[in-house]
This record gives C-alpha cells, structure tokens and sequence, in this order.
C-alpha cells in the first residue's frame, strides 16, 4: 500500500544557484538575455522542487517576470527558490534573483516569480507531493496566498470556472 508522503518543512527545499554573465549569454547591448535568465530561473525553481518531492517535476507554469534592472556581461546572478506551498501533485515555488556586480560592490534585485511544478512517476504520470510546513513569517505568508495565485492560474488557463475560485474571488471581493 502507497503511504502518504510527510510534510517537509519549506526550508528543505531551499534552492540557490550562482551563474557568471559571459559573452555568450548577452545580447547587443551586453545584457544578459531574457531568456537565458529564464533558463536559469526554471532550473533553480525545478532543482526546489524536486528537493521537496523526492521526484521528477516538470514546469506547468510560470508567473508574470518583469525585468526590473539589466543584468549586464560579468555580473554574478543569484537564484534562491523555495516551495511556497504544495497541492496534491503540483508545487508553488518563488524565485528572487539579484545581480551583483562584485568590483564595484553592488547588488540589486532584478525579478521574482513563481513557477509551477508538477511532480511525476516514471511513466509520467502526476504522484502526490509531501505537504509544506512554512515557519517564518515570509513563509507563511507566502503559503497563505499561494491558493488565490492557483486559482488565478486555473482560471485564467480555463481549468477552473471564476465562480468556483472561493479563495480569489473573496480576495478580490466579487461575489
């Protein structure tokens, strides 16, 4: 018989990955390309998610990334993601990135985001995912709010009716 996974405290899953900006990652401008931050982003938040599900994922989702700062050939980036809350197969990861340009001893935030992960068997198939036990405040907080951003998610990719999204419609206060 399958025994259900034990909640994993969010701090388990804590992801952080260190790239250097080289010549091939830029642009004209000498910025790092969006799409490779990307890249990097989707690995640091599938590296938490596995950490946390023990098993493969694959990303179903990935939230708005605005590009707040440009980060420029040579920078250091700097990834941490960690599991903000777990449904049954899906996983709700936040991502901050900074940049940091190490002579000059500046360090900026550049994006967030949260990505969506599933957990899957060997044959592909989505399998059950451990809860999270979120302790700071930051998770908490985090964990409480990752319902209304499923919701929204499911919603606006027609798997969920607005009227049933409870939690996000309470939010944003429609009845």
């Amino acid at each position: 018989m399958y025994a259900m996974p034990q909640p994993k405290h969010a701090r388990e899953s804590m992801t952080v990955m260190t790239e250097m900006v080289l010549p091939n990652d830029t642009n004209t401008l000498n910025n790092l390309m969006g799409g490779r931050l990307l890249h990097f982003m989707d690995i640091a938040a599938a590296i938490a998610a596995q950490k946390h599900s023990n098993r493969i994922v694959v990303t179903a989702s990935v939230d708005n990334v605005s590009f707040a700062e440009p980060i420029r050939l040579g920078n250091i980036v700097t990834m941490k993601a960690q599991v903000t809350r777990a449904f049954s197969s899906s996983m709700e990861v936040f991502i901050e990135v900074w940049a940091e340009d190490i002579p000059a001893g500046i360090r900026v935030s550049t994006n967030s985001a949260f990505y969506t992960f599933v957990a899957v068997d060997q044959s592909g198939r989505p399998i059950e995912v451990p809860a999270i036990i979120a302790e700071t405040d930051a998770e908490k907080e985090r964990y409480e709010s990752a319902l209304r951003r499923r919701q929204l998610r499911l919603v606006l990719a027609g798997r969920m009716n607005p009227q049933d999204a409870t939690e996000l419609r309470e939010f944003l206060k429609v009845e």
